[in-house]
């Protein structure tokens, strides 16, 4: 299977928090430090796991776009991400687009309405999957298809795009590697 594949290129984008998304990300580090210390030193590092995580999730939400934790302040990620899909959609390409978080989604497609992108959207919410998968994979002029990572990486085909971007990482690679292959799979004709 893997031979009759065209060449798979991955790539890592880096990218900078703005200055005001760095100071945000800096107090809310500075802020959940403290509480999180004085919790494992009243309950213990066994019992503070879940405030651990929740602290973790917040700062990820905020490198992700501030708004995810109802902050008004623009993101360098969500800008470099602009960036990257007016110079893949201009060249012809078609990208899945793929967070684990529905409401980071939701603030793209926003974006995407108001430039007039055209788009799909799939999430665990959607009644029609199948009829938004035969809309992306057979009208070229949408270009992207919003999907959130558990409900769009397992079970569809979508080699209609040549481009997949997982805005978000997720913490099983594994994970991504599926997603990924709802478009790099048989019957994929493009590098």
């Amino acid at each position: 299977v893997a031979k009759d594949l065209p060449a798979k290129v991955e790539n890592v984008a880096f990218c900078s928090m703005t200055e005001e998304q760095e100071e945000l990300y800096q107090q809310i580090l500075d802020d959940t430090r403290e509480s999180l210390l004085r919790e494992i030193q009243d309950n213990g590092m066994k019992n503070s796991k879940m405030s651990i995580f929740a602290a973790l999730l917040r700062l990820r939400q905020i490198c992700c776009h501030p708004k995810l934790i109802q902050k008004e302040v623009n993101s360098g990620k969500f800008e470099h991400l602009k960036e990257m899909l007016e110079a893949i959609t201009k060249e012809g390409h078609r990208v899945l687009l793929f967070s684990q978080f529905v409401q980071m989604l939701d603030i793209i497609k926003d974006y995407f309405e108001r430039a007039g992108i055209k788009y799909e959207y799939l999430t665990g919410a959607t009644k029609d999957r199948q009829e938004r998968i035969e809309h992306f994979n057979n009208d070229e002029s949408v270009q992207v298809f919003l999907l959130s990572l558990k409900a769009g990486g397992t079970g569809l085909n979508l080699t209609g795009a040549d481009y997949v971007i997982h805005y978000d990482p997720w913490w099983n690679p594994a994970v991504e590697d599926q997603a990924t292959d709802r478009a790099y799979r048989i019957g994929q004709t493009k590098k």
